[in-house]
């Protein structure tokens, strides 16, 4: 744990906004939710501020913060160690992407098991052969065989048997450029394996390939979609399609990425801070994010009085 609190021991400590839906809840109410993406303890606590009932720990967006590539060069004890940061900083649903679970049935549910240990709601496991790369870099995604990764799925329900922990299965058969056929045929093994939900991907400029399968699926698990490419589509399009969750995949790291990025280039050409102060977080701003207001609430409470009155 690096030294750090379990979650169980400060959260009477801090305040929260009231109770929390549940992962599952979320996935399979009938109003369409939203995860947003975070990868650290500061983008969750930001998501949470927002109004977010969900996060997604993002397996690109951990990956760059920590400088690796989307490629399993990370490793799954970095990815747990992020998460654990992100739940003790919201009081939120934290949906995980486990990638290919890191290896065979045996890793995937080392990983789970873990993840539930350390504050996660959730893991959504990809049905590629390891090590996987982005969905979205090159042609070659292959694909894990349909009786081994359910075997991954298997293992991770046996291991974790909690219900409120819920376990997606990732189609990447379009990705992979398999087609609708492929993509139906692993959804149905997966939900026979024990999967609570199917997340769809797709890498096409438009939803046409989603909304297609979500008709051919006739909703038998809730549908997760993570629109990356296909941004423009309308929310209230995967309303009338039925689906269960949209996840906003990697947006607070970019957006951080360029906002560091504008920031360093204009510090460096001009040689002050002067101009950019008004177009950053304040201090203040991150102090009540990160409510230092209940540290000083405890130090009033915990530290002892000097004689002339500080403490």
């Amino acid at each position: 744990m690096h030294g750090a609190l379990p979650k169980r021991l400060i959260d009477s400590a801090i305040p929260t906004d009231g109770p929390r839906d549940s992962l599952r809840s979320l996935i399979t109410s009938s109003d369409l939710a939203f995860a947003m993406e975070a990868h650290d303890g500061l983008s969750a606590a930001i998501a949470q501020r927002a109004g977010f009932k969900a996060l997604w720990a993002s397996g690109l967006s951990i990956s760059s913060c920590l400088g690796f590539r989307d490629a399993n060069e990370a490793s799954w004890s970095e990815i747990v160690d992020v998460v654990e940061r992100m739940a003790d900083a919201a009081d939120i649903p934290i949906l995980v992407d486990g990638d290919s679970g890191f290896g065979n049935f045996n890793n995937a549910r080392l990983i789970a098991r873990k993840l539930r240990q350390r504050g996660a709601s959730g893991v959504c496991l990809e049905d590629k052969a390891f090590p996987k790369i982005n969905s979205f870099v090159g042609d070659r995604h292959p694909l894990a065989d349909i009786d081994e990764f359910c075997g991954r799925l298997k293992a991770v329900k046996d291991q974790v048997p909690d219900p409120d922990f819920v376990l997606i299965a990732r189609v990447e058969a379009l990705i992979a450029g398999h087609g609708e056929d492929e993509a139906l045929a692993r959804a149905h093994a997966y939900a026979e394996a024990g999967a609570d939900a199917i997340l769809i991907h797709s890498r096409k400029p438009d939803a046409e390939e989603i909304f297609s399968f979500t008709l051919g699926w006739q909703s038998r698990l809730p549908v997760v979609i993570v629109p990356t490419k296909y941004y423009r589509t309308p929310a209230a399009e995967y309303r009338v399609a039925g689906i269960s969750m949209v996840v906003w995949a990697n947006h607070s790291m970019r957006a951080a990425s360029a906002a560091m990025r504008k920031v360093c280039d204009r510090i460096i050409h001009e040689e002050s801070i002067a101009g950019i102060e008004s177009e950053i977080a304040t201090l203040d701003e991150l102090f009540d994010l990160l409510k230092y207001q209940e540290l000083s609430a405890a130090e009033e409470r915990y530290l002892p009085q000097a004689a002339n009155g500080v403490r």
